[in-house]
């Protein structure tokens, strides 16, 4: 009975302490998820639209957009702050998504471009061989494409009226050569301008009938390329007969893209092969580089000059062809590859791994892209050696960047950025001033003024202390900072009015940049473009008027153009419209 009882007694208290272990797990849980529920809201610092995840504000309303109500953001981070750059994720979101990160490499900026092409005649090495007066063609000596003729070799007999009475005038001015030595030279220097030889002369002066037939002859060597004439055929004076190429040396052009133009320059080393003759490799330099794009292949001609014993290539064979080159950085460069690369209009945004955080965290980074080299793009700015970047994954990040309402490829940070310093903005101002001096120079057609106002804008330029600016305002401003210069000293050098205009096109674009970016202590600046300017190809400026009056031409088409953004003081770029009544459009002026 004892073990008995012990037995019951071990039963009782298995299950009383099942009981009191269920109730500390799941007693009182009913009301736990009202309560996370609130101090979630309660937590949230900012509000955003599900549709429009740009849109970002400290309190509830409903988005400017699309009139939706705004929901509040969560904070998150292990600090609990939200860094609309940073995205945080799950070690099974990663595992899930395929993400893979790699560090940045430092490479030589030299690269090997894989292209292709075609031989071609060297047009400098081809022929027309063309009638040198008028007649009818008797008799065809070459009578196919691709014969090769020698220099001196006969091509062709004419029948020629003009010349059968040439002939009869300098038979009676050879008689009469001791009476009317004059008559007797100009007799002769009429089948000269013929391109009659010596040779041909003298047999016309001895003999004693009409030469009814006169030969033509090659006056270049090499391969007929084109027959123009047929036996039987009226041919004037400079008509042509035969088209002569020779092939001792031909051109090999290659088709070199638009993102390949970095890294190919004149003199430099091409190796090709051709199908047609297998395992032989050939070398040349660049000669030419086509200075036209083509519109419609978006591709550039790279033309070689390859001497060609032997004829053994043949125009019209294709030709694959690899040129090695560089950029000619002394340095070596930072490059990633380019599966890491998402491309938003004019930017370039990749993620970077974030070290020291308790979840695994990427942050989104705008870069300024290098030449491509194969698979891999030169980082000019915006990352540093050491640091690892999403290269698998990539658009898998951006996606929940979205979703989550950061900042991604598809909801750029707003214009104005990271606040700069007032005392840079102060620096800024000066600038833009003297800016707008030169914008309404170029709009009075003011050359010398355009000039003096040029000179100014970079005296102020070297002025500005960025000193001021640390961390991510200093890259980019250090990335304006030379095309600014370039731009202002190209307009003060210049006395062409429209070259003025041309370089005043991407001085404007950083301008306007640097606005959006640092901002400036002027209540108001108007962004305005002109879809015709630079011969249709559109341009914008900066203006302290909203009334358009356009720098591209002046009082020729005052005012065409329209204000597509206003910047106002200490408001984002275009959100400050969105908060005003809206205005009629002015649509395209004239």
């Amino acid at each position: 009975m004892n073990a008995r009882n012990k037995k019951i007694g071990t039963y009782l208290l298995v299950a009383l302490g099942g009981l009191l272990l269920g109730w500390l797990l799941f007693g009182g849980r009913s009301s736990e998820p009202e309560h996370e529920h609130t101090e979630e809201v309660a937590g949230a610092t900012e509000y955003t639209c599900s549709m429009h995840p740009q849109i970002r504000q400290d309190g509830p309303g409903k988005c400017p957009l699309c009139g939706m109500d705004l929901i509040p953001v969560r904070n998150g981070g292990s600090n609990d702050k939200t860094n609309p750059y940073v995205l945080e994720m799950t070690p099974e979101a990663i595992a899930l998504s395929n993400i893979q990160t790699t560090k940045m490499e430092t490479v030589n900026p030299e690269n090997e471009l894989s292209l292709s092409g075609r031989v071609a005649l060297n047009e400098q090495q081809v022929s027309s061989i063309t009638a040198k007066f008028p007649g009818r063609i008797e008799r065809l000596y070459v009578n196919f494409t691709g014969q090769e003729v020698r220099r001196g070799e006969r091509l062709a007999s004419l029948y020629s009226p003009e010349l059968i009475t040439a002939q009869r005038e300098l038979q009676e001015a050879a008689r009469a050569k001791s009476l009317m030595p004059e008559l007797y030279e100009a007799a002769r220097s009429k089948l000269k301008l013929w391109k009659l030889t010596d040779a041909q002369i003298r047999r016309i002066e001895n003999a004693k009938d009409i030469i009814t037939q006169f030969d033509i002859y090659a006056d270049a060597a090499g391969v007929v390329t084109e027959r123009l004439v047929n036996t039987g055929d009226y041919v004037a004076t400079g008509t042509a007969l035969f088209e002569v190429a020779n092939l001792s040396s031909v051109w090999v052009v290659l088709d070199a893209y638009e993102a390949d133009l970095a890294w190919i320059k004149q003199g430099g080393n091409i190796t090709f092969t051709v199908p047609g003759i297998p395992g032989k490799e050939f070398t040349a330099k660049v000669a030419f580089i086509t200075p036209v794009l083509d519109p419609t292949t978006r591709a550039i001609e790279v033309r070689a000059e390859v001497q060609n014993p032997g004829n053994q290539l043949k125009p019209g064979m294709f030709a694959d062809a690899r040129i090695r080159t560089s950029t000619g950085a002394k340095e070596k460069s930072l490059s990633v590859p380019s599966s890491a690369v998402l491309w938003t209009g004019k930017r370039s945004v990749v993620y970077v791994k974030v070290d020291g955080q308790d979840m695994p965290a990427f942050e989104m980074r705008e870069v300024t892209l290098g030449p491509r080299m194969g698979d891999r793009y030169v980082i000019a700015s915006g990352l540093q050696d050491g640091e690892e970047v999403v290269t698998n994954g990539v658009f898998a990040v951006d996606g929940a960047a979205q979703l989550r309402g950061n900042y991604s490829m598809m909801s750029m940070p707003p214009a104005g950025g990271p606040k700069a310093p007032e005392t840079f903005q102060k620096q800024l101002t000066e600038v833009i001033n003297q800016y707008y001096a030169l914008k309404n120079a170029l709009v009075a057609s003011d050359v010398p003024k355009a000039r003096q106002a040029a000179g100014t804008f970079a005296l102020k330029l070297g002025e500005v202390d960025m000193g001021a600016l640390d961390g991510k305002l200093h890259d980019q401003w250090m990335a304006l900072l030379p095309t600014l210069k370039s731009n202002a000293e190209a307009i003060q050098k210049s006395r062409d009015l429209e070259k003025q205009r041309a370089a005043f096109s991407p001085l404007s674009d950083h301008v306007i940049e640097a606005v959006k970016v640092f901002g400036i202590q002027q209540e108001v600046a108007y962004i305005q473009s002109c879809p015709m300017a630079l011969g249709d190809k559109g341009a914008y400026w900066l203006s302290e008027l909203e009334d358009i009056q356009n720098p591209y031409f002046g009082q020729a088409m005052l005012t065409c153009g329209e204000t597509e953004e206003t910047y106002r003081r200490g408001q984002r770029t275009g959100a400050a419209d969105a908060a005003t009544p809206a205005r009629a459009p002015q649509g395209h002026q004239h």
